[in-house]
């Protein structure tokens, strides 16, 4: 591709990059499997609404795709330049814009650290309360574009009941702004949930303005260990649909903690656990007696809740390297898929019974865990790396769990995406009509199909 339209662009020769490894760099992401990967042809650095502007223009009067790219943590290919063209990194538009402490607000850029953006609020006593686990090595960007949720989603909800406003900016260079920065509006089509989760096909945001909340006087957690993941399953299932007010209820099942203890030196029991956290201003002790009460309808075979301090905030950290603990769990074996398939919680232990049905019959791995507050479950089908039989094997039992759990009322994927990986359930969630009324969204705002071409459809 010739890359000579970029001089007419705002990018100064700093921001453009075509050497082998910045495009080596940019040809994959988290979840990418080895072969899988896709180079761009250039890879540009916008540092302002403009460069975005300018670069996009320059693109789609060509027909160039553009991939928008920044810290590479998707596990469905989002990120990935399957059409090559040029991969734009967001990470130099990494600013934040202002704190509005009063109005529990903050603007940023999108290449900002979640992490960041709770360091900067955390002096006023606030924080930012959707973000995923992957919050501290993924962007707002990222999070905005798939839609991204977390452990404290049961509490506190998904990354689009956090944002206010959006700037961004079209397929041909258009500049918009959705929202606003009241707490709520009526005015005109809501765009920006249309933008929000459209994994960077429709428009490249700019700028987000957020949400905050106030940092909680109380926060106690603990662990609760199951004698296996069923039980486990339907005793959180069961604290939720009691309204137990917790702000975290994770469940790590008897694999995951095995693979974490490899990996993490974790000294976590062989056993089906889940990981609580409960936020309060005020009588905390109550709202915890009442899972407690909940739980005594269950085996149980250890409950440990108390103040927070070191030992509850290293449960976190296990569970937030859990994802890296199972790629490096055996050299001999390989992570399938990273599924996010989420139900309503009254089918949750119904879905976790099923996965271990299939473990069973078919001798797989698949350790399962996450957010099971909100009828999230992340699994992996492990198969043998250099074993292209038991790979098909895979393939089929993790097909299989998305079918049973879209059959449950269910959804392909509850926080990571459709990207490339899930695309032949979109058929299957939704009619074929409200299929082809994405698509035509997307031919109206994009005609040229310039943006992230490969993903969704």
């Amino acid at each position: 591709m010739d890359i000579e339209f970029l001089d007419d662009t705002s990018l100064s020769e700093s921001q453009i990059a075509t050497s082998d490894q910045s495009l080596e760099d940019h040809s994959s992401d988290w979840g990418t499997m080895p072969g899988e990967e896709h180079p761009p042809d250039v890879v540009v650095w916008p540092e302002s609404t403009e460069d975005v502007s300018s670069v996009l223009a320059a693109a789609n009067d060509r027909g160039i795709p553009v991939t928008p790219y920044a810290a590479g943590t998707s596990l469905e290919g989002h990120a990935v330049p399957v059409e090559g063209g040029i991969s734009m990194n967001m990470t130099r538009m990494d600013d934040v814009l202002d704190v509005r402490p009063d109005d529990f607000q903050i603007d940023v850029q999108p290449g900002i650290l979640g992490s960041v953006v709770d360091e900067t609020v955390a002096e006023h006593g606030l924080f930012f309360p959707p973000l995923p686990s992957s919050g501290k090595i993924s962007t707002i960007g990222g999070m905005i574009a798939n839609d991204a949720s977390g452990m404290q989603t049961v509490k506190y909800g998904e990354i689009h009941d956090w944002v206010l406003r959006l700037e961004a900016v079209l397929a041909d260079g258009t500049v918009i702004e959705t929202g606003s920065r009241a707490s709520k509006t009526s005015a005109g089509y809501n765009l920006m949930d249309l933008l929000v989760g459209s994994e960077g096909t429709l428009a490249v945001v700019t700028e987000a303005t957020l949400e905050l909340a106030g940092i909680p006087e109380q926060i106690w957690g603990g662990r609760v260990v199951f004698p296996n993941r069923t039980e486990a399953s339907a005793a959180i299932a069961d604290a939720v649909r009691s309204g137990v007010d917790v702000a975290k209820i994770e469940l790590i099942d008897e694999l995951s903690a095995a693979m974490a203890n490899r990996y993490l030196d974790a000294d976590l029991p062989d056993v089906p656990m889940a990981f609580v956290e409960f936020h309060a201003n005020h009588h905390v002790e109550s709202e915890i007696e009442f899972f407690r009460s909940i739980l005594a309808g269950y085996e149980v075979e250890d409950v440990q809740i108390a103040e927070s301090g070191p030992e509850m905030e290293r449960l976190w950290e296990v569970r937030e390297e859990m994802a890296s603990a199972l790629k490096q769990y055996d050299p001999d074996l390989t992570m399938l898929t990273s599924g996010d398939v989420t139900v309503p919680i009254s089918k949750y232990a119904e879905l976790i019974d099923h996965i271990s049905t299939l473990e069973a019959e078919h001798d797989l791995e698949i350790p399962c865990f996450g957010h099971a507050g909100d009828g999230n479950i992340h699994y992996t089908v492990m198969v043998r790396r250099d074993d292209p039989d038991h790979r098909a094997l895979g393939e089929r039992v993790d097909a299989e769990i998305v079918h049973h759990a879209i059959e449950l009322g269910g959804t392909c994927t509850g926080e990571h995406g459709v990207g490339r990986g899930k695309t032949a359930y979109l058929p299957e969630e939704f009619n074929q009509a409200t299929v082809d009324t994405m698509g035509r969204i997307k031919e109206t705002m994009d005609p040229n199909g310039i943006l992230n071409p490969g993903k969704l459809f």
